[in-house]
C-alpha cells in the first residue's frame, strides 16, 4: 500500500489535552444529504448518553461548516428556535429530508421522463427552487447569521465577481454586509449549476440602507468539502484577534483542532467515467446528467472534496495528531443511490441505509493513487470512532466549564 495517501487514525491518550478548538464539516450532495444526517444522529445520541438528553451538537462544536446541502445542515443545526435551541436535533435531519426531498426535487413520471429532463438541463436549471426557498423561508423567518448558536461557515459563489463568498460569523465584524439571512445563505450555497437556479439578494443595516449585493450559485464551486475553509477562517480569526472563542490556542497550531468531516457519498470506482469514454464528448455531454450524475459537476465537486481530506490528512500526520481528525465517506455508491436528486421514495429509504451501514464499516482514508477509500490501521469502525470523538468532546466541555468556573466566570 502507498504509504504517502494511507493516514492511521488511532486512538491516543488524551488524559492532559487542554483546550482544542472543535470543528464539524459536512460536505454538499444534495439527497445524500442524508447520509450525514444518520451519522449526525449517531453523534448527537453518543453525547447525550454521556451528558444528558438535552444537549445538541451546537453545544461542543467552535464551527460548523458546510456546503451546498450540507450548508442546509449546519443551519438547521445551528439556527434558534423560541427558545433558544437549535431549530433542529441531530436526529430529525432524515426525517427532514424524507419528507422535503420529493417536493424540491420533483420526479417526472411520463414516459419522456428523460427527454423532459434533457430539455430543462440544456434550456436552464432542471427545477424551479419555489418549494425548497419557500420551506426554509418558513423555517428560518428573519433569523440572521450572527444569531446562529455556534459560528458557522457556509460558502458560497458569486458569479458576477467569480469569486467565493464565504458567510462566516468570524467575519462579521469586519464585514457587516456578510449578515443575511440564513434563508438566503442557504438558497444560495444550494444554487447547484444544471440543478437549481441561481440567487440574488442584498443585506441592508437595520436602517434599510444596502450594504451588500451577491449573485450567488453553489458553494461546491467554491469549496465542496469545508473543512479546510474551517480551519482557515479559525486561523485567520486568531491571526486578526489573538484568540478564538475565548481558547488558548495559536495561530497555526493545527494539532490543537479536532475536526470531523462528514461526506455525502460517491460513486464506486467502476461506476465512473473513463477517458475512452470522454475523449469524444462534447458540451452537452459533459452537462448531460445521466443515472443521477453529472460528469463536470462530479469532476469538480470529487477533486475538491478529496484534495481537502488528503491535505488535511498529510498536514496533522505530521503533526503526529492524525487521531485528531476523523473523515467519514461511503465511495462505493452505485446507480440510483449516486445521484443528489433522485428523490423516490426507495432511492431514499436505500440512502438512509447507507448510512446506517457506513456506522459499521471501519473507518478508512482515501489513497489518491487508486481513488479508493481504505481502511485505516486502527481497526475502528465508525460507529467505535464517532463514540470515542464524542468521549472527547464531552471531556473538551467539561473542560471549558471549569476552566470557566476557576476564572470566576459563570
Amino acid at each position: 500500500m502507498d504509504q504517502t495517501t494511507k493516514v492511521s487514525v488511532a486512538p491516543t491518550p488524551c488524559d492532559d489535552e487542554g483546550h482544542l478548538v472543535t470543528v464539524l464539516s459536512i460536505d454538499g450532495g444534495g439527497i445524500r444529504g442524508i447520509i450525514p444526517g444518520i451519522i449526525l444522529g449517531f453523534l448527537e445520541s453518543e453525547l447525550q448518553k454521556l451528558d444528558g438528553d438535552d444537549v445538541r451538537l451546537t453545544d461542543y462544536f467552535d464551527v460548523i461548516a458546510g456546503t451546498s446541502t450540507g450548508g442546509l445542515v449546519t443551519t438547521m443545526l445551528t439556527a434558534p428556535n423560541q427558545n433558544n435551541r437549535p431549530l433542529y436535533a441531530a436526529k430529525d435531519i432524515k426525517n427532514f429530508f424524507l419528507e422535503h426531498s420529493p417536493k424540491i426535487f420533483p420526479q417526472n413520471k411520463t414516459l419522456f421522463s428523460f427527454m423532459v429532463k434533457l430539455f430543462r438541463t440544456l434550456f436552464g436549471p432542471q427545477y424551479n427552487g419555489k418549494y425548497l426557498h419557500r420551506i426554509l423561508r418558513e423555517k428560518l423567518g428573519d433569523t440572521k447569521l450572527n444569531q446562529t448558536l455556534t459560528n458557522v461557515i457556509i460558502p458560497t459563489f458569486d458569479i458576477k465577481r467569480l469569486q467565493p463568498t464565504i458567510f462566516s460569523n468570524f467575519q462579521l465584524k469586519e464585514r457587516p454586509d456578510l449578515n443575511a439571512l440564513l434563508s438566503d445563505i442557504c438558497i444560495s450555497t444550494s444554487a447547484a449549476p444544471t440543478y437549481l437556479p441561481a440567487h440574488s439578494f442584498e443585506t441592508k443595516t437595520q436602517h434599510g440602507h444596502v450594504i451588500g449585493k451577491f449573485d450567488l450559485i453553489d458553494g461546491g464551486v467554491a469549496a465542496n468539502n469545508p473543512t479546510l475553509v474551517a480551519m482557515a477562517e479559525v486561523t485567520n480569526q486568531i491571526w486578526h484577534e489573538g484568540s478564538c472563542a475565548n481558547l488558548n490556542v495559536e495561530a497555526m497550531q493545527y494539532d490543537r483542532f479536532l475536526v470531523i468531516s462528514l461526506g455525502t457519498g460517491s460513486q464506486k470506482q467502476e461506476m465512473k467515467y473513463s477517458a475512452d469514454e470522454a475523449a469524444g464528448w462534447g458540451v452537452l455531454s459533459w452537462v448531460t446528467t445521466t443515472n443521477g450524475c453529472t460528469p463536470l459537476i462530479d469532476a469538480f465537486s470529487q477533486a475538491s472534496v478529496d484534495m481537502v481530506d488528503f491535505h488535511i490528512s498529510s498536514l496533522l500526520r505530521a503533526l503526529n495528531s492524525q487521531h485528531n481528525y476523523l473523515r467519514i465517506q461511503d465511495d462505493t455508491l452505485t446507480g440510483d443511490l449516486s445521484s443528489v436528486d433522485l428523490a423516490t421514495e426507495k432511492n431514499l429509504n436505500d440512502l438512509v441505509k447507507v448510512g446506517e451501514a457506513l456506522l459499521k464499516k471501519p473507518v478508512s482514508m482515501i489513497n489518491l493513487k487508486t481513488g479508493v477509500y481504505e481502511p485505516a490501521k486502527s481497526n475502528e469502525t465508525n460507529e467505535e470512532a464517532l463514540t470515542r470523538f464524542a468521549e472527547r468532546l464531552s471531556k473538551q466541555k467539561r473542560f471549558r466549564k471549569s476552566q470557566m468556573s476557576a476564572n470566576g466566570n459563570h
